[in-house]
């Protein structure tokens, strides 16, 4: 074993030889010592078994017709998908000529006809050693970078609500608005409120606050497209940003949400103070209402608080 590795595990040697003698040897050598076998007749079929079934090391004859070893070789060190795996030549060369041109094509190492087999055996266990280390190499990268990618989620998630945090939504609207102007779009942001909700927390407890909470933003979620953004702003609030949809749009958006939310059967919803557990909600468009984020959001804000002081459970997108 080897870091958590078998380096003796049964891995996938691909033999590539025009020769049945040859390839019938190699085959004996590697079946014996508890390896899996593949078989190719030339440079171009090898190619194709490498791209069907990824072999952990290959065998591979230089004399061949078609393709020969060195071209072959080259092929696939000079792919990104195959240049990790390790290039044993089998050859009758023992020019040193030859062998400067199998390094220049890419080979790990070389054997000579005729080879002894402990010396093959020892070669093809000491290359699948560092290729099953480069495999648990790649296994922890591609485990870093999902690991970097969660974070970076919860980095800009609520964790109560699994919608965009208010760091996120700050972000995320400045770069809408600079896309907006550049292309002349509007891009419309609606807040919302829930109404008397510290009445609710305070009467049934956070627990059922948090479920209210929970439900609202599974409810925005939903019923937004999938290039529009829903973030908890803070609280009991919430914001909503539309690309490419005016004041009309967003109204009918915003309304939609409201009346999703009046017509939920919320529990205890019959205790609040106007008998129903609804929302109420702020609209703004860019560029007609703000040209900057904090512009954008003050009128948002603004009509929200109009929507409120007006009987709650309302839109507002009109001063």
């Amino acid at each position: 074993m080897f870091n958590g590795l078998d380096i003796d595990r049964k891995a996938k040697i691909l033999v590539v030889d025009d020769i049945p003698v040859n390839v019938q040897l190699l085959e004996t050598h590697l079946i014996s010592a508890g390896y899996n076998t593949m078989v190719a007749n030339n440079g171009e079929e090898a190619l194709e078994k490498v791209k069907q079934d990824e072999p952990d090391l290959i065998l591979l004859d230089v004399m061949m017709p078609k393709m020969d070893g060195f071209e072959t070789c080259k092929k696939l060190k000079n792919s990104q998908k195959t240049r990790h795996i390790p290039v044993i030549m089998v050859t009758a060369l023992n020019e040193i000529a030859d062998k400067i041109k199998g390094i220049e094509s890419g080979a790990d190492e070389f054997i000579t006809k005729p080879f002894n087999k402990m010396e093959l055996l020892a070669r093809v266990k000491s290359l699948l050693r560092i290729k099953f280390l480069y495999d648990e190499l790649q296994d922890k990268v591609k485990q870093l970078e999902q690991a970097k990618e969660r974070l970076r989620e919860l980095a800009v998630t609520d964790g109560l609500t699994q919608l965009h945090n208010y760091r996120y939504f700050k972000e995320y609207i400045t770069r809408e608005l600079r896309r907006a102007q550049r292309h002349k779009n509007d891009v419309s942001l609606i807040m919302l409120d829930i109404d008397f909700f510290k009445h609710y927390n305070d009467t049934h407890g956070h627990l059922a606050g948090d479920q209210v909470l929970r439900t609202i933003a599974s409810l925005m979620k939903k019923n937004i497209r999938d290039i529009d953004f829903a973030a908890r702003y803070g609280g009991e609030e919430f914001t909503i940003v539309l690309s490419q949809t005016d004041k009309p749009g967003a109204g009918i958006v915003a309304e939609k949400i409201r009346k999703l939310v009046e017509e939920h059967p919320f529990e205890f919803q019959e205790k609040q103070p106007n008998g129903n557990l609804t929302i109420s909600m702020g609209v703004a468009t860019f560029p007609r209402d703000g040209k900057t984020t904090d512009e954008l959001i003050h009128s948002a804000d603004r009509r929200l608080y109009q929507a409120k002081a007006q009987g709650r459970n309302n839109v507002i997108n009109e001063d």
